[in-house]
């Protein structure tokens, strides 16, 4: 399907509402794209974080203050991410973009 320019009079018979009703899906899409690439991001965090754990725990000096700092930031990261999971299947229900 080839792309139609509309011509200047339909163009400026077409009110503000219009014009935002058909960029409408591409927001939408941009919008879930955005919500993923928090998500994503979360995610690469608590896998970073998770990695500084196991590390600290086969320290030669247990620094314990220092691991359970580390468990807190990644509990509250897991709570965060299903968060965002709960908040984009309700934003999103279909999964789909648009």
């Amino acid at each position: 399907m080839a792309f139609k320019v509309k011509s200047f009079r339909e163009v400026l018979a077409m009110t503000k509402e219009k014009l935002d009703e058909a960029l409408a899906p591409i927001r939408v899409r941009s919008a879930k794209a955005k919500a993923d690439m928090v998500s994503a991001k979360l995610e690469e965090q608590m896998l970073t974080l998770e990695r500084e754990i196991h590390e600290a725990c086969a320290s030669k000096d247990l620094d314990f203050d220092c691991i359970i700092g580390k468990i807190d930031r990644y509990e509250l990261m897991e709570r965060k991410r299903k968060q965002i999971d709960t908040l984009i299947g309700q934003l999103f229900p279909s999964g789909r973009a648009a």
